[in-house]
């Protein structure tokens, strides 16, 4: 344990401290003695590197916590993962019917210059079916298509 601190530039009184929080994984054990490895090294370190940049006692054992447990960092914040988008397959006629026929060679250039669009053969294909029923639904509620891809070019800056 003495060497341990030492090699971490921390007291023992402090290790033990870190242990009795959790902040680091109990050693391997024989009998009365306790082995410490490389892996006890490494997170000793880590925590002097995030108390220096100004992270609390608490929080580092939340990180710890979920580190151990496979958790990722959004996990840990409460973000949502993101979600898996499935490409939509149309004929012409189709995508033509979504947008309320404005679907003009200028919107259409618009739309695979911003990647909504590609096209596959015979079919168009667009990249979610979210941002296909969304965008076609404010064409619906009348605001026309070129605006509705002039402001998804702008969020995309």
């Amino acid at each position: 344990m003495e060497e341990l601190a030492r090699l971490a530039g921390i007291t023992v009184r402090t290790l033990r401290f870190y242990r009795e929080r959790k902040l680091i994984p109990p050693p391997r054990r024989e009998g009365r003695i306790a082995w410490y490895d490389d892996h006890h090294l490494a997170r000793l370190r880590t925590i002097t590197a995030l108390l220096e940049r100004g992270h609390t006692l608490n929080g580092i054992a939340e990180l710890a916590e979920a580190f151990d447990h496979g958790r990722d960092v959004g996990e840990l914040l409460g973000m949502e993962a993101p979600t898996e988008e499935t490409p939509v397959r149309l004929t012409p006629e189709e995508l033509a019917d979504h947008f309320a026929g404005q679907v003009t060679p200028e919107n259409l250039a618009a739309a695979l210059d911003l990647g909504y669009l590609g096209v596959d053969g015979e079919e168009i294909v667009h990249i979610s079916r979210r941002l296909l029923d969304v965008s076609s639904a404010l064409v619906r509620e009348g605001i026309p298509l070129a605006e509705v891809l002039r402001t998804g070019a702008e969020v995309r800056v």
